[in-house]
C-alpha cells in the first residue's frame, strides 16, 4: 500500500515537472516571439525614455525590486563562494602532507601476544624498508630516523656555522621524503640514493635556516654547516608556501644519521604514498605492511597501540564528503534565498501592474498593441532584475575577497566564486523577472480599455 502510494506521489510529482516545464517554455517561447515583433523599443530613446520615467515615479516599488533580486544574488554568491572556500581550506590544509599518503610508526605493545608481556617497546630497521617497499600499492617510502625523541617533536637540535647557532628540526630520511613534504626547492637540490648509499653528509635546509646562518646573498649551496655537533655540506634549500614555521626544517640522509648518531640500523617510522588507491586498497596495503611487521616483531596485528597508523587517504576521503554535505546545504540555502528573491519580483511586478491598469486603457485608448503593452511591462522588469542582479554579484564578489583577505580561520581558504555561475544566477533573475512582468502583463494587454478606464 506504501509502495503504490509512493509510486503514484512521484508519478504526481514527475507529471506536475513536466506540465510546468513545458508551460514555461511555451511562455518562453511567446516571450521571444514578442521581443522579435517589438525589437524597435529595445533601441527606442522614447521608450527608455518611459521605462525611466515609469521607475522614476515608482521609487519604493523600484527599491522593493531591486533589493529583493540584489539580496538573492548577493547570499547566492556568498554562500556558494564560503563553500568554495572550505573546500580551499581543507586542500590547502592537507597540503602539509600528501593526500594519499600512510604513517606508520613504532610504538609499545598494548596486547600480549607470543609469549611476550604489554609495554614492550618495537623499533624499525633497515631490513624492514627493504622489504615492505616492495609491497604492491607503495607508490613511494622513506624510513625515519629519530635522533632525539620522536615523531611529535623532540627532534629539534643545534645546527651551528662560525659564531652564529640556532634550533631546528631535524629530519633523518629517505630521498622519497620529499614527496610527503611538498616543499618546494628554490635552490640546489633534494636528498638523492648516491647520498644514501655513500652516508654523505649532506642537508638540505629550510630558508629561516639560511637567512640564520648566512650573510644577506651569500650562495649557501656547498657551504659547511654543523648539525647536531656533526658538519654537513648544503646541497639544497626550501621553501614552504604554508609559512616559515614549515621551512625551520634540516633533511638529512637517514644512513649518515644513523652512522652519525650510534642509530644503528634503527628507523622509528614509514611513510609510504599509495599513488590513486581509495580507501579500501589503501587498508588493504596498510593490513598487509603492518601484518608483515606483526610477523617479524611478534605482535598482535590488530593492536592499534603497537604501531600506530596515520591514513591520510581515508582522513582526506572523510573531509571530502564532510565538506560536500556542507557545500550541498549551502547551495540548497542559497538557491532558496534566490527562489525567494524570485518570488518577491513576481509578487512586485503584479502590483505594479495593477497599479497601471488606467495606463495601460489609456495607452490601448490611443492605439497601443497588446504585444507593446507586454513588451513594455517586460523590459522595465528585465532593466531591473538585471541592475539589480550586477549590483548583488558585485557584492557578493566584495563580500568574498573582504572576508579571503580577513582570514579569519584556516578552515576558509581563498573563498571564491567561479563568474560563470553568478552570470548565470543573474541571467536566471532577470529570466524570472521577465517571466513575472509577462503573465500579468498578458493579463492586463486583454482588458477592455473601457473598463480599464473605469479602475479606481
Amino acid at each position: 500500500m506504501v509502495v503504490a502510494f509512493l509510486l503514484l506521489l512521484g508519478l504526481f510529482v514527475v507529471l506536475a515537472v513536466l506540465v510546468l516545464v513545458v508551460f514555461l517554455v511555451i511562455a518562453t517561447l511567446q516571450m521571444i516571439r514578442i521581443a522579435i515583433g517589438q525589437w524597435r523599443d529595445v533601441v527606442s530613446l522614447d521608450r527608455w525614455g518611459e521605462v525611466f520615467s515609469t521607475i522614476g515615479r515608482n521609487k519604493l516599488r523600484t527599491a522593493l525590486t531591486t533589493i529583493s533580486v540584489a539580496w538573492g544574488i548577493f547570499v547566492l554568491v556568498f554562500l556558494l563562494g564560503l563553500g568554495r572556500g572550505l573546500d580551499h581550506g581543507m586542500r590547502h590544509n592537507f597540503a602539509r602532507e600528501a593526500t594519499n599518503g600512510v604513517w606508520v610508526m613504532a610504538n609499545k605493545t598494548s596486547v600480549a601476544h607470543g609469549g611476550y608481556d604489554v609495554g614492550r617497546k618495537l623499533m624499525f630497521d633497515n631490513r624492514d624498508y627493504e622489504r615492505e617497499k616492495k609491497i604492491p600499492g607503495i607508490d613511494h617510502i622513506s624510513g625515519q630516523f629519530f635522533i632525539r625523541g620522536g615523531a611529535f617533536g623532540g627532534g629539534e637540535m643545534m645546527t651551528k656555522r662560525g659564531g652564529k647557532a640556532n634550533v631546528f628540526q631535524i629530519n633523518a630520511v629517505h630521498p622519497d621524503a620529499a614527496y610527503f613534504e611538498q616543499h618546494d626547492m628554490v635552490a640546489g637540490r633534494y636528498l638523492n640514493d648516491d647520498d644514501i648509499r655513500h652516508r654523505r653528509k649532506a642537508v638540505v635546509v629550510g630558508r629561516p635556516v639560511v637567512q640564520f646562518l648566512f650573510e644577506p646573498g651569500e650562495d649557501p649551496i656547498g657551504q659547511w654547516v654543523e648539525v647536531a655537533g656533526v658538519p654537513f655540506q648544503v646541497v639544497g634549500v626550501f621553501g614552504d608556501s604554508r609559512g616559515a614555521e614549515q621551512e625551520r626544517q634540516l633533511y638529512i640522509p637517514v644512513s649518515t644519521a644513523q652512522l652519525a648518531y650510534n642509530g644503528g640500523d634503527k628507523l622509528g617510522l614509514f611513510a609510504f604514498t599509495v599513488g590513486n588507491s581509495g580507501p579500501a586498497e589503501t587498508q588493504a596495503i596498510i593490513d598487509t605492511f603492518v601484518g608483515d611487521l606483526a610477523e617479524r616483531y611478534n605482535f598482535d596485528p590488530s593492536d592499534k597501540q603497537a604501531v600506530r597508523v596515520h591514513n591520510n587517504v581515508e582522513q582526506f576521503s572523510r573531509f571530502q564528503m564532510l565538506f560536500l554535505i556542507i557545500s550541498l546545504f549551502v547551495t540548497l540555502i542559497g538557491l532558496g534565498t534566490l527562489a525567494a528573491g524570485v518570488v518577491g519580483v513576481s509578487n512586485i511586478m503584479m502590483i505594479a501592474v495593477k497599479e497601471r491598469t488606467k495606463e495601460i486603457g489609456v495607452r490601448k485608448a490611443l492605439g497601443a498593441t497588446p504585444r507593446s503593452i507586454i513588451f513594455m511591462i517586460i523590459q522595465e522588469a528585465v532593466f531591473l532584475t538585471g541592475v539589480a542582479g550586477l549590483l548583488g554579484l558585485a557584492g557578493g564578489v566584495a563580500m568574498l575577497e573582504l572576508v579571503g583577505a580577513a582570514n579569519l580561520t584556516d578552515f576558509i581558504y581563498n573563498p571564491s566564486i567561479d563568474l560563470k555561475i553568478g552570470i548565470a544566477a543573474t541571467l536566471f533573475l532577470i529570466f524570472a523577472g521577465a517571466l513575472a512582468g509577462y503573465f500579468p502583463a498578458r493579463a492586463a494587454a486583454r482588458v477592455n480599455p473601457i473598463h480599464a478606464l473605469r479602475d479606481q
